[in-house]
């Protein structure tokens, strides 16, 4: 697998190229010296937008994790980010990254929960906005058929993918095919021993599903804002460069560069994917395509700048290795930063 991400980091890199050399690196270079100072609030867009994805992953936690204040919890989300970011691993390696730094603060099949029903809330909200898109956005533009039925039969699958993603959180079947080999003495010790860490993983994510109903739900709204964040980063940017930068227009070009995004999840960084489709979304809404590689690249250099403070923050949790209570917070103090606990 590792291999494969590898592949596809450097095809995506060519790709990336290609696209530079048709586009112009001179003309691309005088649009995003254009942009000026207006490249800070894009900047600041995504930490924001990643704030509120911070605060989704609090309804996602369980047990002594929900004592964890805000601002920490945050610091580890933007440690994944950074992990997910910068090495040829797409979100595994950052999965990995911020069950380990939950661990650090409580340890138990409760971090491992944490990032799974994370994960879960992330990809149901960013279906919800490609559903909602395709109903109220598609009929309304101009897509090859072959397009357009390429992008509802691959949202199909991936959808697929989610109930069912969901229905195995629920119902405790992580580690359902584990469990049939050891029944019938397969695997041996070792395969015992990972079977009785995944029964603790599941107990944990049906505890969490039974005893916090509205968990998912709220974790899916605050991504949803997250989200929505971009709607209004797509505006500025278009802003800055024409004159004619219609909100309608701009929340169809992010709408189309979300859709791509939840068909191409699996590639590292969205690396060749992530340019060539905004090329195809701002072409689509009668922008040149210089101006979608541009926006590419802009939002390109936000991410850099977010990865860069989540590999320090990683740094320092790692070597700091700070210790918080197992005692859970009395409700009265479960404020953090105007933020109630969830």
């Amino acid at each position: 697998m590792k291999k494969l991400h590898v592949l596809m980091l450097i095809v995506g890199l060519a790709f990336v190229g290609y696209l530079v050399h048709r586009i112009g690196p001179a003309e691309l270079w005088r649009e995003l010296t254009n942009l000026g100072w207006g490249l800070l609030p894009l900047v600041c867009c995504e930490g924001i937008a990643e704030f509120f994805h911070t605060i989704s992953w609090r309804y996602c936690l369980s047990g002594p994790h929900r004592s964890i204040p805000l601002m920490r919890l945050f610091r580890i989300n933007m440690a994944g980010y950074a992990i997910s970011y910068l090495t040829p691993t797409a979100s595994v390696g950052g999965d990995v990254t911020k069950a380990g730094l939950l661990a650090l603060s409580h340890k138990g099949p409760e971090a491992v929960s944490a990032v799974l029903v994370g994960k879960l809330s992330f990809a149901i909200a960013h279906l919800f906005f490609v559903v909602l898109g395709s109903i109220l956005i598609l009929p309304h533009i101009d897509l090859r058929p072959a397009i357009r039925v390429g992008l509802l039969s691959a949202s199909l699958l991936v959808a697929a993918g989610i109930v069912a993603f969901l229905w195995i959180q629920k119902h405790g079947k992580l580690g359902a095919f584990v469990r049939w080999l050891v029944a019938r003495n397969i695997g041996g010790k070792r395969l015992r021993n990972l079977a009785h860490q995944i029964n603790s993983v599941d107990e944990t994510l049906k505890v969490y599903f039974r005893e916090r109903p509205w968990g998912l739900p709220l974790a899916v709204f605050w991504h949803l804002i997250g989200y929505a964040v971009g709607i209004f980063q797509t505006w500025f940017f278009l802003r800055l460069l024409v004159d004619d930068s219609p909100i309608p227009r701009s929340i169809v070009a992010w709408f189309l560069g979300m859709w791509f995004d939840l068909l191409s999840f699996a590639v590292p960084t969205n690396v060749g994917v992530f340019e060539g489709t905004r090329t195809v979304a701002f072409s689509v809404v009668a922008y040149a395509p210089l101006f979608g590689m541009t926006y590419a690249v802009a939002l390109r250099a936000a991410q850099l700048f977010w990865a860069a403070f989540g590999l320090i923050t990683y740094a320092s949790l790692i070597s700091t290795r700070t210790q918080h209570p197992r005692t859970e917070v009395p409700l009265e103090q479960r404020w953090q930063r105007g933020v109630p606990h969830p």
